[in-house]
């Protein structure tokens, strides 16, 4: 496994980050057991690095797999509050539902806008003192737009920047591929830590894995890769593709075969909060029910969060 220091933020990690998004309540909803095995491999593989958010639900996870864990871990979590009361809440229960000190990075969740970005102000404040105060010891943005990371590149608050990064340019907003890797090479001559987000476009690039694979590691300015897997088997894998070196070819087979999609449950009442909750207006009413445009959607599942039915999930 490659390390490398996160920009001039100090931190260290591994070139492969695990993302725990799909093995939490919004996609496989694994068990904590489950759970915990897939995030305790990556550990014993020499992953280091582990992203969550609030939003995902995956703090239990992270604690059961790093119990008794001798090494060192650097830990990514987000949060979309703006205000300052909110995001010193939103610390705090991490701080507690990890049971930890301090968190390594805590970082707005997806941000959409340099308008957003200002209008989370407060919450970056509070976040610049939690880090004076050794609660958080660096600062983030996540995002999939051009202009928030040109636009951090410049903010004096902001350590750690994650942006949408796949060769295929799904998710992207507010530019083409070409603006976004521009943007990123003048984050990454600021002195910010990049890492890099959805490299298999959400599970919609996993037919040319490799080529997937291929494009994001060939990008040196970014400091890590963050992707979600759900089995032992599937970190195992993309730690040998991160080495370089080659998959099983059943392994590989089994990993181009692999569909996921987002289904919505015929007891859809049509509420349209999912569809507000989309960033990539993925979602529509047609016929009283919600329905997904697949060329759209990234498969986050971040709509789930916010069915009142139950009625979607990532399979």
């Amino acid at each position: 496994m490659e390390y490398r220091l996160l920009g001039r933020s100090g931190l260290r990690v591994s070139r492969l980050c695990l993302g725990t998004l799909t093995i939490g309540p919004l996609q496989a909803h694994l068990s904590l057991t489950e759970g915990a095995k897939v995030i305790r491999t990556a550990l014993e593989e020499g992953i280091t690095f582990l992203e969550t958010a609030e939003l995902y639900d995956t703090y239990d996870y992270i604690r059961r797999g790093l119990a008794g864990w001798p090494g060192e871990v650097v830990i990514a979590s987000r949060s979309y509050d703006y205000t300052y009361a909110g995001m010193r809440a939103r610390v705090a229960k991490a701080l507690r539902e990890l049971k930890r000190d301090y968190i390594d990075i805590f970082m707005l969740h997806e941000q959409e806008s340099r308008l957003t970005l200002r209008g989370h102000g407060p919450a970056l404040e509070y976040l610049a003192e939690a880090k004076e105060k050794g609660l958080v010891r660096a600062v983030g943005v996540s995002t999939h737009v051009v202009e928030v990371v040109t636009a951090c590149a410049q903010h004096p608050l902001v350590d750690v920047i994650q942006p949408i990064v796949n060769y295929a340019g799904l998710g992207i907003k507010g530019g083409t591929l070409a603006d976004m890797l521009a943007a990123i090479q003048e984050a990454k001559a600021a002195g910010k830590g990049v890492y890099a987000m959805k490299p298999l476009g959400g599970g919609n690039l996993l037919k040319n894995f490799q080529a997937a694979w291929d494009f994001v590691l060939s990008l040196d300015a970014l400091d890590a890769i963050a992707v979600g897997m759900k089995t032992p088997a599937e970190v195992k894998a993309n730690v040998k593709i991160a080495a370089g070196e080659p998959v099983p070819a059943e392994v590989a087979a089994a990993i181009r075969a692999e569909k996921k999609e987002l289904s919505i449950a015929d007891w859809c009442q049509g509420c349209g909060r999912c569809q507000t909750q989309c960033r990539q207006g993925a979602l529509y009413l047609k016929g009283g029910k919600m329905h997904v445009d697949n060329t759209r959607c990234l498969l986050c599942g971040y709509c789930a969060a916010v069915c009142p039915e139950f009625c979607i999930k990532v399979v």
